[in-house]
Parts: structure tokens; sequence; C-alpha cells
């Protein structure tokens, strides 16, 4: 026992202690037991105290809240007003948390708030200006008009705000721009009516307008979130994507769950490639407004986007009936259907699309591929006709035309549509038929003269009468008087082009681009470029353009379109194989580029490479045969060079280029009587550009 004790002391018998030790003992527990109950007093004093500081002071809340409105950080505003309306100033608590949900946007909480300071004192005249704005942000715009009406005083300014609101929301832009333009004037520091302003500006189209006004609210007032989303708005507008994410931050910086900046980054991000970014900011805008329409259908986007098609579908469910109203995400959901087979459920939402919006060509192919894939050929074929039968019908949509013939039994429809889609698009594009003659048109236009649709119907319409010198007079009057908003210099770069004015036209482009920097301007301006032989300007432009839209792939195609026209050899290669890397790996036409982008190079075999692939694809398109020769030839195989050179000239004869090439494969091949009337001919063709090497071996090969 003793060895174990040893070993183990807490087995050790406990000896007896004295008499002396019992007391001394006692005494040290009367200490302890003293300095315990100190500790315990002191502990609860001091919770005592840590609860009399955590507890809410309304008064202090509700000054809290009014520095975070002035920060521009209503979301901490709103924080604080709810704890200063459990005090006893319930009226003017309750206004402030109504004033922060308007700014919110938040319509509905706003009355609430408002009807409660009103309960419990507010003059209801008060507060019938915030009552005006609360009814025209729950979609009331009658209700809005009525109480703004009876505005006076004080808020008489804010009165005709929302009254000017309202007429815009009822479809008088013009009556409303007036209004607030009349309420600056007589209030020239008041930052919410510039905002307004610049918000109905750039829903009107007056890009300059919107960025003055929306300059001027912000000089007033730095922290006006709105007048900020919408400056960012001026700026995607005018120089694009990136330039305008940095506007969207800094509103975020005040307060990182305003709604509309989060949404507005999100799309802005989303359409910049930045999905990192879209992802966090919508999911932010899910937290400020759980269920959102917008914030669901981004992420669905992104989701659809990163091919995770169940999870995109899944996200489209929980938006519900509410997305019918939303062109995107009836898109979207066609998208979806389409890729999973389910035709007939496509053709619903691609044909709710068309029906809506008759000019969304994109929508239009799509309905007609998914009419198509269901067995509805003569669906197909009405709905594809019009796009079909124009002179610059795009490949893909031929194609689907040819289709759709060869299953309705109509074999030689089919071959003449399947001969178009091989062949380069040769004809020159022309306005869609109006069904508005000039008469009602020029009547429509002198009833709303500033609709800028109505101008396009008449100026369209003048071009379909045969009156060109009318259609140009008429859009450049509509762009002169409009020369902030984008449309209406792209009207009279139309109306020039219709009538072979390119360098005017180009003008307008240029000001149009300055305005909106978007897709449909930039394919207008390229146009305007090529036809007056600015290549350069219009690869510059090109270039711009896809530094802040990275995503845009048509855009990509025109600048590989232009570097070839140029030249620039290694650089139409490196973009080429960007769209390459896209998705265009069996795109015929994107690969006998690459063909020809890698022999003129310098690199024949690479060249060649492509070539075969194109040639595989689609082997009746003269491009795909000059670009698959020419390859051949520079590999050293002239026998193979001239069968296939041969070939693309029968197929386009008159295309300068590809007889140039066939003339030097004639030449090196030692046919000098063939090659040189080749070159004579080309000599003799104005469109031929390189004349001098032409002249150079025509002497070559006749001394």
């Amino acid at each position: 026992m003793h060895e174990v004790s040893a070993r183990y002391p807490m087995l050790r018998r406990r000896r007896r202690r004295s008499t002396g030790t019992r007391s001394r003992v006692r005494v040290v527990s009367r200490r302890v037991v003293a300095v315990l109950l100190l500790a315990a007093l002191v502990l609860g004093g001091l919770v005592m105290l840590a609860r009399r500081a955590s507890a809410p002071d309304p008064a202090r809340a509700y000054a809290d809240g009014i520095a975070a409105l002035k920060r521009g950080n209503y979301s901490a505003a709103r924080n604080h007003a709810l704890v200063a309306v459990t005090g006893s100033e319930q009226a003017r608590s309750n206004v402030l948390l109504g004033q922060v949900d308007l700014l919110m946007e938040n319509g509905a909480a706003a009355e609430a708030a408002f009807s409660r300071a009103v309960s419990a004192g507010m003059p209801a005249g008060q507060v019938r200006h915030l009552f005006a704005e609360a009814y025209l942000l729950q979609g009331d715009a009658d209700r809005a008009l009525a109480t703004a009406g009876r505005v006076a005083g004080a808020f008489a300014a804010d009165g005709q705000r929302v009254r000017a609101r309202a007429l815009a929301a009822n479809g008088d832009p013009a009556a409303a721009s007036a209004l607030l333009i009349a309420v600056t004037r007589a209030n020239p520091r008041d930052s919410k009516a510039f905002s307004d302003l610049a918000r109905l500006r750039m829903d009107a189209g007056d890009v300059l307008g919107a960025e003055a006004a929306a300059r001027a609210a912000l000089t007033i007032d730095p922290s006006n979130l709105s007048a900020i989303v919408t400056a960012g708005q001026v700026i995607r507008s005018r120089y694009g994507l990136v330039a305008a994410l940095p506007w969207f931050a800094r509103a975020l910086e005040a307060d990182a769950y305003y709604y509309p900046a989060l949404i507005e980054y999100a799309a802005t991000a989303g359409d910049a490639g930045r999905y990192a970014i879209m992802l966090e900011a919508s999911r932010k805008a899910l937290a400020a407004r759980p269920g959102n329409v917008p914030a669901l259908y981004l992420q669905a986007v992104l989701a659809a986007r990163a091919g995770k098609r169940d999870l995109a579908r899944a996200m489209l469910s929980k938006i519900g009936d509410a997305g019918v109203e939303v062109p995107g995400v009836v898109m979207l959901a066609g998208l979806l259907a389409y890729a999973d087979g389910a035709y007939e459920q496509a053709v619903v939402s691609f044909r709710e699309i068309v029906g809506r919006q008759p000019m969304n060509l994109v929508a239009r192919r799509l309905l007609g591929a998914s009419l198509l894939r269901s067995s509805d050929v003569r669906g197909a074929l009405d709905i594809l006709r019009p796009m079909a039968l124009r002179a610059d019908a795009d490949s893909y949509t031929l194609m689907l035309v040819a289709r759709a013939f060869e299953a309705n039994g109509e074999r030689d429809w089919a071959a003449r549509y399947l001969d178009r889609a091989s062949r380069p698009t040769i004809g020159e594009p022309a306005p869609f038929a109006s069904d508005t003659g000039v008469a009602a048109a020029a009547a429509a236009v002198a009833r709303e003269p500033e609709d800028p649709a109505l101008a396009v119907t008449y100026v369209r319409s003048l071009l379909e009468e045969g009156d060109p010198g009318a259609a140009v007079r008429a859009a450049e009057a509509v762009a002169n008087v409009s020369p902030g908003a984008a449309d209406a210099q792209s009207l009279a770069g139309d109306a020039r082009a219709a009538t072979n004015q390119w360098a005017a036209a180009m003008e307008r482009y240029r000001l149009a681009a300055d305005l909106r920097f978007d897709g449909p301007v930039l394919l207008r301006l390229s146009e305007a470029t090529a036809r007056t032989g600015r290549l350069r300007d219009g690869a510059a432009a090109l270039t711009l353009y896809l530094s802040q839209n990275p995503q845009a792939l048509p855009a990509y195609r025109l600048l590989a379109n232009l570097q070839v026209a140029s030249g620039e050899w290694e650089s139409a290669a490196a973009t080429l194989e960007t769209l390459r890397g896209a998705g265009a790996q069996r795109d015929a036409f994107v690969l006998a580029q690459l063909a020809r982008a890698h022999t003129e190079a310098g690199d024949p075999r690479t060249g060649l490479s492509f070539a075969r692939r194109a040639y595989a694809l689609l082997p009746m398109n003269p491009g795909v045969a000059d670009a698959y020769g020419w390859a051949l030839y520079e590999t050293g195989d002239l026998e193979g060079a001239g069968q296939l050179l041969a070939k693309a000239v029968a197929l386009a004869p008159d295309a300068p280029e590809v007889r140039w090439h066939q003339a030097q494969v004639l030449a090196e091949a030692g046919d000098k009587a063939a090659a040189q009337r080749l070159l004579r001919q080309l000599l003799g063709d104005a469109r031929f550009s390189q004349r001098a090497a032409a002249q150079a071996l025509l002497r070559a090969i006749s001394g």
C-alpha cells in the first residue's frame, strides 16, 4: 500500500489536522466568502449598467437615422427609424421611417408609416406629398396625381415633383419634363427634382439631358443615391459596361443594400463577364427584397450561363406568374425548354416574345427553329419567310427554311435556300416594311412630334414610297431637335445610308455612338466605316467597344472581318481564336477565316488544317473553297489548289479576290495565257484593290 500511495498521491490517506489548523481555515473561509460577495455585487452592477447601456434610446435612434439619411445610408437609416418608432415621438419617427421607405422604393411600407404618423398627430397637410409618392410607387398614378394636386405651401415643389413623375407614368413624358424643368428653375437647390428629371430624360433616351440633370443633382447632394445610379446608367450608355461599374459601386459604398444599385451592378457585371460580382450583388438584392423578380431572373441567367439548367429552372419557378410580364424571363424560359428538347413549350415562350416584339429577329429565328423541331413545318415557314425573303438574310435562317421545305417534300425549294445559305451574303440590307402609309404616319407625327417611334415609322414610310429626299429631311429635323437622343441620330444616319450618303451617315452614327455605344449602333458605324474606306477607324471603334463589352461575340466577328480586310493577319487570327473558343468550333466561316489568317501570317500548315475542317462543313461556299485552295497553294500543292480555286471562281465568278488567287496559281503552274486573261480582267475591275501586285505579275509572265 505504501508503494501504491507513493506512486499515486491521490490515494494516500488523509492525516488528522490539528485544532489550530481548523481555526485558520475558518478565517480564510470567511475572507473568501466576503470576497465572493463583493465580486457578486460588482458583477451585478456591471450587468445592470450593460443592460441600461444596451437598451435602445428612441430619441438617439431618431438623430442617428437623420444622420444616416444625410450620408446616403438608407438601410442604416431605416434600422434607426425602426428603433425610433418604439419611443414616444410616434409622429415624427414614422415620418422618418416612411421617407426612408420611399427612398428604398417601398411604397406600401411608406404609406403604412405615414398613416401611423397621422394617427399619432402629424397634420395631414405635412405628409400629403409623401402619401402621393407612396401611391405612385405602388403603381397608382391617378391617385398620386389627385393627391399631389392638393399639396400646397412649403411642400408645393415636392407635390409638383411627384405630379411630374405620375404624368410620365401615365404616358405624358413631355408634360412631365416641362413640369420638372419648372420645378428645378424655381428651386435650383432641389436635388430630388434634378434626380427625377435625370431619370425621366434617361427613360426618354435623352442621354445628354440625363447626364446634365444627374450632374446637377449630385453637385447639390453628393449622397443622392438615385442620381448616382442614373449617372452610372449614363456612363454605361455612353462609354460601356466596365466604365459604369464604379458608379454603381459608389452607391453601394454608401448603402450596401440599396436595391436599385444592386440590380444595376449585378446586370452590368454579368454582361461584362464578371460573374462573381453578379452573383454577390444579386444575392444582396434578394436579401434586400426577398423574392424579387429581377434578382431571381439574374441568378437564373447566371445559372444558365454556367450550364446549370436545373438550377436556372428552379430560380425561374420561384418567380412564378410574375415573370410573365418580364420579356427576359419569358425568353430564358424558352431557351431552357429548347435546350431540354421541350420544343412545344419553347414555342409558347418564343411566340409570346415575337407577339410583343415583332422585330426581335433572334426570337423569331428561335420560334421558327422550335416550330420546325416540333414538326410544325408550315408554321416555321410562316414565321421565317419575312426574314428569308430579304436579300441580306443570314445563313442560319436560310438553312432553317431549307430544312422546312425539305421536311415538307419540296426539295427544289430546299435546294434554292441551301444554295443561298452556302454563299456569302451579297444582298443590300433594306428596312423592314411599314404597315403605315405616309399620310397616316405624318398625321401621327403631327399629333405627337416628340415621339421618336412615330418619327421612325414616318421616315420608313417615306423611303418605301420612294421619297428619299423627304425621308432625309424629316430624319435630320428630328436629329437636330433632339441632339442628346441616340435614336434620333441613328435615324438620321439610316436615312442617309438608305440614300447611299455614307459619309454623312457615318457622322450621324458617330454622334449616336457617343450617346449610346451599343450593338446596333456599332453595327451601323462599322458598316459606314467600311463603305467609306475607313477600315482602321472601324477597327478602333470595335476595339474600344470590346474593351467595355468583352462578352459581345458579334463584335468579335466584325473586328475579325475588318482585320482580315485590312491585312492585319496576326491580329485577325487572335480575334478568330477568341470566337472559336467561345463556341464557334463548327462555324465554317470562322474556320475559313482562321485558315486565311494563319496562311497569310506565314503559317500555311496551320491554315490548311482549319481550311480542311471548314470545307468538310460547307463545301459549296466559295469563300471556304478559296481559303482551302490558297492554303494548298502556300504549302506547295499546285494541283489541289488549282482544282479548289477553279471551283471557288465557278461559285463566285464576280469575286475579285478569288480570281486574283486563281491567277497566281495559274501563273505558277505555267498556264500563262489563262493567267494573263484573268489579270487583265482584274485590272479592269474597279473593285480590285491589289492593282500594283497584279500589274507586276502580268509584266513578269508577259516578258
